[in-house]
């Protein structure tokens, strides 16, 4: 797919919120068969947070977009586009989006939700690029949240030591002459393997009721070892894909920031790609994954750390359920 633009487009500011409670690996050994070093040599995380039972996605979702906002010095009622990417939806429908676009006020804005599980923010990049590149609007807000703790099975340890809550969000707007633009963009899905990462219930294919309430079906379930294989080889291939469009080299990467889910994924990345471990972003010790938000989370935090400056080239790669995955390249 052409990436050919009418316009540039950067990226103006950055933001994440993250519930206060942190869930730690020996408070999870207290509730399933678990222990610190289990969690921890399989998956590289320490820790998580968890939302407050009256936290919804929305509000994590604004208070990551309102930091965004303000980084990129953007009035809240002037946004024009809202487009939140999650699969904790507060509720079905109105789309969380419209909670947002509620909360900060930007009641002129058009706001929807997208669906493509931690791949999402990507690919709400890459729709918002190409609609604020084509004209149809000068700004857009981003935001990938999720309270997975939410759709977590609390018995079972080979999933729930893996997932946290939390939100990210950048905003998007045409470049001005001396700023850096999204060079270039990937997504891809293969619906071949949807029962390999997947929340079975609370659909229209199977509703929750009293018949199977007790079953779990509205939680994550997950085929990990898999899951690793496909995740390792999309995300090589689109990040190669947007390092190739962009006209790069390893050595011109400042920094990469992967999906957050697993540490031996994020290795196996790196080592593909040929990018030494200090160009690679990490923070899943932190949050564990938080699948949306889990790539907004990490650029933010990045991001304010100085991680990366104006002229550098960063490199974003994720990879989801459905399967999806997704990478952009990016000019600071």
């Amino acid at each position: 797919m052409s990436e050919a633009t009418d316009h540039p487009v950067t990226i103006a500011g950055t933001g994440s919120y993250l519930p206060k409670r942190i869930l730690t690996n020996d408070d999870l050994a207290k509730i399933v068969d678990t222990s610190n070093e289990w969690i921890t040599s399989r998956t590289g995380i320490k820790e998580r947070r968890i939302a407050a039972d009256d936290e919804f996605t929305s509000d994590m979702a604004t208070k990551a977009g309102q930091k965004a906002l303000d980084q990129a010095g953007i009035a809240y009622e002037d946004v024009q586009l809202i487009i939140v990417a999650t699969i904790t939806p507060d509720t079905p429908t109105p789309a969380t989006a419209c909670y947002v676009q509620r909360d900060l006020g930007a009641h002129t804005a058009v706001a929807f939700d997208i669906s493509a599980a931690c791949s999402g923010f990507l690919y709400a990049m890459k729709i918002a690029r190409r609609l604020i590149s084509d004209g149809a609007y000068e700004n857009a807000l981003i935001v990938g949240a999720e309270k997975l703790s939410s759709v977590t099975n609390w018995e079972d340890r080979n999933t729930c030591v893996l997932f946290g809550d939390g939100a990210g969000a950048a905003v998007l707007r045409k470049s001005k002459c001396d700023e850096g633009r999204i060079i270039a963009t990937e997504t891809g899905s293969d619906g071949r393997h949807t029962n390999l990462l997947k929340i079975s219930g609370g659909g229209s294919a199977c509703p929750i009721n009293k018949s199977n309430a007790d079953q779990h079906l509205n939680t994550l379930s997950m085929q990990g070892r898999e899951v690793f294989k496909l995740a390792v080889n999309a995300m090589r291939n689109a990040a190669e894909k947007v390092i190739e469009r962009a006209g790069l080299t390893p050595d011109d990467i400042k920094l990469i920031v992967p999906h957050q889910a697993n540490l031996r994924i994020i290795d196996a990345i790196a080592d593909r790609l040929t990018i030494p471990n200090e160009k690679v972003y990490v923070n899943l010790h932190k949050y564990g994954n938080t699948s949306a938000a889990a790539v907004a989370i990490a650029l933010d935090e990045a991001h304010r750390e100085g991680k990366f400056e104006r002229g550098d080239n960063i490199i974003l790669v994720v990879f989801g359920a459905g399967l999806t995955w997704a990478a952009t390249a990016i000019e600071w």
